[in-house]
């Protein structure tokens, strides 16, 4: 595509939603706003969040790709899931026996994950409209990845899974 040539606009619907509860650090979220402009998935976050959206730290790990992205930001989390009446749900923790490369994905899957320091409370894991725990394997002893890390990881296998929509 030539330099000049505008960006292609991403899919009208997207393969995923990627939410995070609560985040707590603006780089995390910079690098989620990047994740969700490159690969059309989109971003909710669910107040509080641990920072201001026009912090530069946010600014400078999303780069140029703010308006690129889709990114929603709801008060709670029983808001952000009315916005996404029926999809299915899948919480990111540690503590799941399910593993990401289990879940068959389907268009319009929920990929949630916790805040940095502590991951999902247990009330958010236990809520009714979650539809698994899932986790992504590491070697034992290891705490977590960082939370884009591994939200990227998951992003990437819930559209590779639905055919790279978009791509």
């Amino acid at each position: 595509m030539p330099a000049d040539a505008p960006s292609p606009a991403p899919p009208s619907a997207p393969f995923a939603h990627v939410v995070y509860f609560e985040p707590r650090i603006p780089g995390n979220t910079g690098s989620a706003i990047r994740l969700a402009a490159v690969t059309g998935a989109r971003l909710h976050l669910v107040e509080p969040l641990g920072f201001d959206l026009s912090e530069a730290k946010l600014r400078r790990a999303g780069l140029d790709y703010h308006d690129l992205a889709v990114m929603d930001v709801h008060p709670t989390f029983d808001a952000a899931l009315d916005a996404l009446p029926g999809a299915r749900v899948f919480a990111f923790t540690a503590h799941a026996a399910t593993t990401h490369t289990d879940v068959a994905y389907e268009p319009g899957d929920v990929l949630l994950f916790g805040p940095e320091p502590t991951g999902l409370p247990d009330d958010v894991l236990a809520h009714p409209r979650v539809t698994d725990r899932v986790k992504i394997p590491m070697l034992p002893g290891r705490r977590s990845l960082n939370l884009t890390n591994a939200a990227s990881v998951a992003v990437y296998e819930a559209w590779r899974q639905t055919g790279f929509a978009g791509a």
